[in-house]
């Protein structure tokens, strides 16, 4: 109780329980809400956001997924594949067409020779075809020797052709990264040249290995610069025969140039939805981890910073129900585990005021009795001291069993394991054993149960325990001539048990207090013997069993509520 007495349980007698126990942070006035709740969410913002380890891991894995889903993109290179599918079928579309043209220069009869010029000028021939600027023309012979290139020749300047120049649109991006994977794969990796090394006309050549054979050969490589080449070889035939090759290289880095500037474009966005994710990111994480923070505040403030007592202030968990999300319902379970702590403390508080009082009054007999008996002088007097003192110690005996076994209950009940059993079976076995009692003082004992069993799921121990207190009270109230009588109802999903007797009846302003701990209306000859627990133990019990229980009084007539009642009915309700 030293913990208790610290708290201030008590606010103004005006206020309702539950505005009394939590308040209401979002909208309380100044003097209600605790100053370092308030003077931390003044000092918040999205830069304090850092120390939050939540809001890091939402930001983290939202920027993740991003990473690994550009990173995909980038790593297939879906548009990449595209253009080089696309260049190399016009590359070769591209060389044939040049092939054909030689083809068509060349004599039906007579010798012809690449090499020697017999039958066809390859050098003017070549010079007539109009290649890009970058774009290279090489023509073999059988032997693998070069008739003519294109490399260092004088070119006609092309038409210009709208819509098919080069695009060379800002790529900073791509530069920077690709700068960067430089740099690491030179390191990993230090005096690599280019990927193949292989110049211009040695990709031409080897091409044309397999060309003479009949065959169009391709090939992507690189220069020495490591841009992308593709390359072309088709064979150029005379009447059946392979009379030498021709092979087309495009220009240097016009893919890259391509890929360069999608990938620019892709990696644009990524920085924009970088952007927006940590903006969102930020939201989402202020939305979550900010009123988790003030919860979690909210608790703490109940503590002094070195963890060791408690603050005396009143703990008051903010409001959050209003928000549909596992937060409010957080929330709302918070506050409801601090409304029902704080009515544990007041009803602790309050068990031990009534122990405290209703001890001191057998407390405050014997004393009176010790004391007068050290100065009687007859033994009567003395005899009647001594069973005066020896009713309230066994008084106080009863008080202090009931007491422990009140506040036993709670634990017990939670430790307890519930299981299926027939209520009527354990009703059968009361209701014979306490009858024999009844009617051993003269009381007539009806018991009223129905035929087919009704399973409930329970303790059946404490259940029968109140079943007894309750049939046990009627007895002690029915003098010699009177009934009990006990019957059972099935209604829907709920079991009805009544225990009825045709003793005094309850009085009317005691119908709301008999539940109440230590209140007892006995007659007089039973002054002393009961402690007032038993229907307070037996409403707990029930409750726990999500039951009810009250009491009512049996009259001849609903309709007149002030004639004398025939006597008393207890009724508890159980799910089935």
């Amino acid at each position: 109780m030293t913990l208790a007495t610290r708290i201030d349980l008590r606010e103004e007698g005006k206020a309702k329980r539950a505005d009394v126990v939590l308040g209401e942070d979002w909208t309380a006035p100044e003097g209600v809400v605790d100053s370092e709740l308030r003077a931390g969410r003044e000092r918040r913002g999205f830069i304090s956001l850092n120390r939050s380890p939540l809001a890091r891991k939402i930001i983290t894995f939202n920027l993740m997924a991003m990473i690994v889903l550009v990173a995909g993109v980038l790593y297939l290179n879906p548009f990449r594949n595209s253009l080089v599918l696309q260049r190399e079928t016009g590359l070769v579309a591209e060389a044939q067409l040049i092939a054909n043209v030689f083809e068509a220069q060349l004599p039906q009869s007579g010798p012809v020779n690449l090499a020697s010029g017999d039958g066809i000028d390859v050098r003017r021939t070549a010079e007539g075809i109009e290649l890009p600027e970058g774009a290279e023309l090489f023509v073999f012979d059988t032997m693998e020797h070069l008739v003519v290139s294109t490399v260092g020749m004088d070119r006609a300047e092309r038409e210009t052709v709208t819509g098919l120049q080069r695009d060379h649109r800002s790529t900073i991006i791509t530069d920077i990264l690709n700068a960067v994977w430089e740099g690491i794969a030179s390191l990993l990796a230090p005096g690599n040249g280019p990927a193949t090394g292989h110049v211009i006309e040695d990709l031409a050549r080897q091409l044309a290995v397999g060309a003479i054979a009949g065959e169009t050969q391709i090939r992507t490589g690189r220069d020495a610069d490591g841009e992308a080449i593709f390359a072309v070889a088709t064979p150029i035939r005379h009447n059946g025969r392979v009379l030498g090759v021709v092979a087309v290289t495009s220009v240097a880095g016009e893919i890259d140039d391509l890929v360069r500037v999608e990938r620019e474009q892709v990696l644009q966005m990524f920085v924009i939805a970088i952007v927006v994710s940590i903006g969102l990111s930020l939201v989402l994480a202020s939305t979550i981890a900010n009123p988790l923070s003030d919860l979690a505040a909210a608790a703490e403030l109940g503590r002094d910073k070195n963890a060791r007592k408690m603050s005396p202030g009143r703990v008051r968990i903010p409001d959050l129900t209003a928000r549909p999300d596992e937060i409010g319902r957080l929330s709302g379970a918070m506050r409801g585990m601090v409304a029902a702590l704080y009515e544990r403390i007041e009803g602790n508080e309050q068990f031990a005021a009534d122990v405290a009082h209703e001890i001191k009054n057998p407390l405050a007999s014997l004393r009176s009795a010790v004391g007068t008996l050290r100065v009687a002088r007859r033994d009567d007097q003395k005899q009647k001291l001594l069973d005066v003192i020896d009713h309230d110690v066994r008084r106080l005996d009863r008080l202090v069993s009931d007491i422990s076994n009140a506040s036993r209950l709670d634990s017990e009940l939670v430790k307890e394991e519930e299981e299926s059993f027939n209520l009527l079976k354990m009703l059968g076995n009361i209701t014979e054993f306490l009858g024999q009692e009844a009617r051993g003082k003269g009381v007539d004992f009806i018991s009223d149960l129905p035929a087919d069993p009704i399973v409930i799921q329970g303790l059946e121990a404490r259940l029968a325990q109140v079943f007894v207190n309750l049939i046990t009270n009627a007895i002690s109230f029915c003098a010699e001539g009177d009934a009990v009588r006990v019957w059972a109802r099935k209604r829907e999903n709920r079991v009805l048990v009544v225990v009825e007797d045709t003793g005094p009846g309850i009085p009317d302003q005691a119908l709301t207090k008999v539940f109440k701990r230590f209140y007892s209306e006995r007659p007089p000859g039973q002054f002393g013997e009961h402690s007032g627990l038993g229907l307070a133990i037996s409403k707990q019990i029930v409750e726990a069993h999500g039951g009810v229980i009250w009491a009512e009084n049996i009259r001849p007539t609903d309709a007149d509520i002030t004639s004398e009642p025939l006597g008393a009915r207890f009724v508890v309700g159980l799910p089935v």
